[in-house]
């Protein structure tokens, strides 16, 4: 093929069209396994952070907007024999080293957290990404799990808190306890809707 402008432009444009059918392609092959990986990973989380519950919490999702916040959270109410006996909430922080971070937090009917699932995070690997284990940990004040945050300063040690924070990422655990009184916020007020 001659060397010209035109046939040039004629090869790129055909390069072009067939990547993004290529892309499409594997776009629409990709799209519902992904869908449902990120569905079966939520409702693993919320079978582990929430007391025992015989409801389907996710078919029972609603969308609170904690107070002093404009984005709402999902909020995954927990029952038994159709009463409330916690929630777990998809929460969120912008505030991560590595931008935003997503997680599931669970609560009893008394406001105890019960437990937590790191969701989503791009915060450094070996310091931020502790955040999995870090606030389970039984060791010195890390341990988040139990604690009730209309109690509990639910904030680091060195903001004037009662947890510790994860060594050498400040601003990771400032972002999961950000996230965390969010979605205890949430939590309260599914609360006082369910009075």
């Amino acid at each position: 093929m001659k060397s010209s402008l035109l046939n040039m432009v004629l090869s790129l444009g055909i390069i072009t069209i067939v990547a993004a059918a290529l892309l499409a392609g594997v776009y629409s092959l990709t799209e519902q396994p992904i869908k449902a990986a990120a569905l079966n990973k939520q409702i693993e989380a919320i079978s582990a952070v929430t007391p025992e519950f015989n409801n389907d919490p996710v078919a029972e999702a609603i969308e609170i907007t904690p107070e002093g916040e404009s984005t709402p959270l999902k909020v995954f109410p927990a029952k038994k024999d159709g009463q409330l006996v916690g929630a777990a909430v998809e929460s969120y922080s912008l505030a991560g080293f590595s931008g935003e971070i997503r997680l599931i937090y669970g609560f009893d009917s008394n406001g105890n957290i019960t437990g937590y699932e790191v969701m989503s995070h791009a915060e450094t690997p070996g310091l931020g990404a502790k955040m999995d284990e870090w606030f389970r940990s039984p060791e010195g004040s890390r341990n988040v799990i139990g604690l009730n945050p209309a109690t509990a300063n639910m904030t680091v040690k060195k903001d004037g808190g009662d947890i510790d924070a994860i060594t050498a990422a400040t601003i990771t655990s400032r972002a999961f306890l950000d996230a965390l009184t969010r979605a205890s916020k949430a939590y309260v007020k599914l609360q006082e809707q369910n009075k």
